[in-house]
């Protein structure tokens, strides 16, 4: 079989640039399909350095195919690293359109001059492989018994790695399962708190939660009114007084992606407005429990739980098991 002529010269190089725009497309108007993650494996593992290598070495002679091959994968593997060290100290930073715009121009500049350089070259080197090539690279008339079995296997070994390095990628584990949960001030910022206040005055605060934890979660809120110290000498938290404010309640939400691209967004997001009627230093706890909350004990008389098996919450708040916010408010007369 002859090579191809005329333009078809650069059916490869055509072909990448070509595929290079298309992954483009792809990732912004299907972000999630298949074709995307596909293709976006050999945008970055191979595209660059194959486009690179060709530009370097025009010539048939320069290198042979199996050279190629291990270098187009080799050199994808040192630029891609090398763009993104460079994007880091841009404005930019390394983020995914960058990165895609980048990658996309190096690739489209490395074809190019690849197309001039094979169009000068006195014998040009093109990818145009036939089942006799491939038994002459593989020297197969010649080989042993022994040595064909060994190319059948190396063979299928490279198949097979192939194979699973793409599966790996199209379907990645998700991430680490977590909940975001946040008090802002009444401004919607971490500023402002309310942590000053006058016996009886209202005051407010903005109650955030995000699920990430890759599956609908139903989100408990208590909120409790704390006095405690901390015994050196016994390294022990002391829990003197501890009431549940009004105003618990709860929330099913469902999962959502961890945004790295663009500003972050809230999910779910409640105004708390609280009054204290004790003078002191308090402190305001918010807890949160996910899909069910532990049952509490038969309400004292006063109305303290300090002194009831409750206080064991307070105390895996500040334990950190569980998760938990902490308003430190002083209440004067």
């Amino acid at each position: 079989m002859r090579e191809p002529r005329g333009v078809w010269k650069y059916w490869d190089l055509v072909t990448l640039i070509c595929l290079s725009v298309l992954l483009d497309i792809l990732i912004l108007a299907f972000p999630d399909s298949l074709a995307r993650k596909a293709l976006g494996l050999a945008f970055v593992l191979f595209f660059p350095g194959y486009a690179f290598i060709t530009a370097l070495f025009p010539e048939r002679k320069e290198l042979d195919n199996l050279e190629r091959l291990a270098l187009s994968f080799g050199l994808s593997i040192a630029i891609v690293p090398l763009i993104g060290l460079a994007l880091n100290y841009t404005p930019w930073g390394i983020r995914l359109k960058p990165i895609l715009i980048s990658l996309t121009a190096f690739n489209i500049i490395s074809a190019l001059a690849a197309i001039y350089r094979r169009k000068n070259a006195i014998e040009p080197w093109i990818p145009w492989v036939t089942l006799e090539d491939i038994k002459r690279e593989l020297e197969w008339e010649t080989a042993s018994r022994l040595d064909k079995a060994l190319t059948v296997i190396l063979i299928i070994a490279i198949v097979t790695s192939v194979g699973v390095l793409t599966y790996v990628v199209t379907h990645p584990k998700p991430g680490e399962a977590f909940t975001e949960f946040y008090i802002l001030g009444p401004n919607g910022k971490a500023s402002d708190y309310p942590t000053d206040l006058k016996v009886g005055q209202n005051a407010t605060v903005i109650i955030g939660i995000v699920n990430h934890e890759h599956r609908n979660v139903t989100y408990y809120v208590q909120i409790w009114l704390v006095n405690l110290t901390w015994d050196n000498q016994t390294n022990t938290t002391i829990i003197h007084e501890m009431y549940p404010m009004p105003g618990w309640f709860n929330v099913t939400l469902p999962p959502v992606p961890v945004n790295i691209e663009g500003n972050w967004t809230p999910q779910f997001e409640t105004n708390y407005t609280f009054s204290i009627d004790r003078p002191g230093r308090w402190q305001l706890w918010f807890l949160l429990f996910k899909d069910s909350q532990p049952r509490l004990p038969p309400a004292p008389q006063d109305g303290n739980y300090a002194e009831t098996p409750a206080r064991e919450l307070i105390l895996g708040a500040v334990n950190g098991t569980i998760q938990s916010l902490k308003l430190n408010i002083y209440v004067h007369e």
